[in-house]
């Protein structure tokens, strides 16, 4: 059952955190990842537009975390961040450019565009499961 992300939680996610995504290989050992992420109602989404490692890790195990910072305040010892424990599914799509070039405006310019092809691709859907980290979603 997936949990509803808080205000805070939807607001820092929409600001443009990068994200540290692990999945699980083969062989149990940890992969991560850096990345962009959205929201499309209360899931967290990812674009990509070859099958790289992350994908097909989802594939095989759909157990994934997410963790991000929010941005630092001068004086905080431990910095607010959030961490995700997620349910991810992947979804082959001929929209994942444009969820990229969405999030390019997001992260890199708000008025440029995804320097990349238009291609398909995969949407990386993550279901939260739970909310976990410091900061006032931690308690969600």
């Amino acid at each position: 059952m997936s949990v509803k992300l808080p205000a805070e939680l939807r607001d820092l996610i929409e600001s443009g955190p990068l994200a540290h995504l692990t999945t699980l290989n083969a062989d149990g050992s940890p992969q991560a990842s850096v990345i962009w992420i959205g929201l499309d109602g209360d899931d967290v989404v990812s674009g990509h537009l070859g099958r790289y490692q992350k994908v097909r890790n989802v594939e095989r195990d759909p157990r994934v975390v997410l963790s991000f910072e929010a941005p630092r305040r001068p004086g905080v010892v431990m910095a607010e961040h959030a961490v995700l424990y997620a349910t991810a599914s992947v979804e082959p799509s001929d929209a994942t450019w444009d969820l990229l070039n969405g999030l390019h405006k997001v992260y890199v310019d708000p008025a440029g565009e995804f320097p990349a092809p238009r291609k398909p691709g995969f949407v990386l859907r993550y279901r939260v499961d739970r909310i976990g980290g410091m900061g006032p979603w931690a308690a969600a």
